[in-house]
């Protein structure tokens, strides 16, 4: 077996461990299993339709051997599909030859060996074989790592709800916030689109070479084959369809490669956030006993958890978006470029899970720096000119936009001259009071509320 070092990808190197889950559903292991499981349930499903009666019904014996057959698949098993593959160079061709191999000497099964793939092209069988191994993935391990995330960011936001912020539009002092509020921010959105993730139909046909029921209604015209098929289809968890060429059209894996795509985006900028945030200071990262930040300066504690998460997400992004171009198009009834495509679901999906399991990491490391946040906040009284002027334009005063621009743009702005400028305004004394009583770690509106209803 190939040495970790020796690793072409580094989802089967480097990060190995890490994209551990997935490999049992994305590796060539884990869709030889889903053909198999797919093969076993058509043949089953055939069996149990009393207008196909050269199939006998199943014992319970005879089932039960059937389905052993798909969930006891093991390495030995795949190996066995590799060595028929290498004489029929055709991976479906060889999963049949497989299946009737192990049924050949049972007495009940062999008389059935040539309803194996039967009326069956091998997208009929490959294209439900990606939706149950996507069904898992997404069901088993995406969702709840994104649901982690989402977990650990509505903590954070709840704990420092009422934490006041400087905020920067454009880079720039701004109106201030609170860094729960922030981080609100990010939860609201990914789960907004970890629901889009969820709610994406998984979809499979199962009609034989161009999808017309061409060979399955010459063997028996008598069988209401769409019925039928949508029953086996439905059977398996997936999603109908009965309009298709030769291949199921993918438009449902580029959906789902979309909605991963933007809640990686999402996480991306969450990412460049925080490690904007650690560079301000507005957070400091706990410290590994033995971790090295730099080969060279002693004193540095880089957010490497981020720029990895950041790094795989971009990875992750650049494939779903090939995907999400390139799957929904054959050529005619078929060409063969989804093929090879398809075998690389398990790299996008490997790149998110190694970048959620990095940013979850971060966030683990990341302390909060009161007195940093407090500093920014004392040093910019000019985020006050936006409360001002709106409480001028409320009561009538002349040019507020102007004069407050006049006092602040491109100066600098203390405590003593904004109250002293708040002092000269001819304003009601409730509002005055209200202006004078306000500092930018006050001025924050509704952002408490708003993290605590996340």
């Amino acid at each position: 077996m190939t040495h970790p070092l020796t690793a072409l990808s580094p989802l089967d190197g480097r990060y190995a461990a890490k994209a551990a889950p997935l490999r049992p559903i994305f590796s060539e292991f884990g869709l030889m299993h889903a053909r198999v499981r797919v093969e076993i349930a058509w043949l089953i499903a055939l069996a149990d339709e009393a207008a196909i009666g050269e199939v006998p019904a199943l014992s319970a014996g005879a089932r039960d051997f059937l389905n052993a057959i798909a969930e006891d698949f093991s390495e030995a098993d795949g190996e066995r599909i590799k060595a028929i593959e290498r004489t029929t160079n055709h991976d479906v061709k060889a999963v049949e030859y497989f299946i009737k191999e192990r049924i050949a000497d049972h007495p009940e099964l062999a008389q059935a060996r040539e309803f194996v793939h039967f009326a069956c092209t091998s997208e009929d069988i490959n294209n439900l074989a990606y939706g149950l191994m996507l069904r898992e993935a997404r069901e088993r391990v995406l969702l709840p790592a994104i649901d982690r995330v989402i977990e650990a960011l509505r903590a954070m936001a709840h704990a420092q709800a009422a934490r006041p912020m400087l905020s920067r539009t454009h880079g720039q002092t701004a109106s201030p916030t609170t860094l729960g509020k922030e981080i609100a921010n990010v939860a609201a959105r990914l789960a907004r689109q970890r629901r889009q993730i969820a709610q994406v139909e998984l979809s499979g046909k199962i009609n034989g070479a161009v999808g017309n029921y061409n060979a399955h209604l010459v063997s028996y015209p008598d069988v209401d084959w769409p019925a039928f098929t949508r029953r086996f289809v439905e059977g398996l968890g997936l999603a109908f369809n009965p309009w298709t060429t030769q291949i199921e059209p993918h438009d449902c894996v580029a959906e789902i490669g979309d909605a991963m795509r933007r809640a990686n985006t999402v996480l991306i900028d969450f990412a460049r956030d925080a490690w904007g945030y650690i560079s301000l200071g507005y957070f400091t990262q706990k410290l590994k006993e033995g971790e090295v930040g730099s080969s060279t300066m002693p004193h540095k504690v880089n957010p490497i958890d981020f720029e990895n998460a950041e790094g795989n997400f971009g990875l992750a992004n650049a494939l779903f978006e090939h995907f999400s171009a390139k799957l929904p198009i054959s050529r005619w009834q078929r060409d063969l470029t989804d093929s090879t495509v398809l075998r690389a679901l398990g790299t996008a999906f490997g790149h998110s899970l190694i970048a959620l399991d990095s940013l979850m990491k971060g966030l683990g490391k990341l302390e909060v720096n009161p007195a940093r946040l407090e500093a920014d906040l004392d040093a910019s009284w000019e985020v006050l000119a936006e409360a001002v002027q709106t409480v001028m334009r409320r009561h009538g005063l002349p040019n507020p936009y102007e004069q407050l621009k006049a006092l602040t743009r491109g100066q600098g702005i203390t405590r003593d001259s904004m109250r002293a400028f708040i002092g000269s305004l001819d304003l009601p004394a409730d509002a005055k009071a209200r202006l004078l009583a306000l500092t930018p770690a006050s001025y924050v509106g509704l952002a408490e509320r708003l993290a605590r209803e996340i």
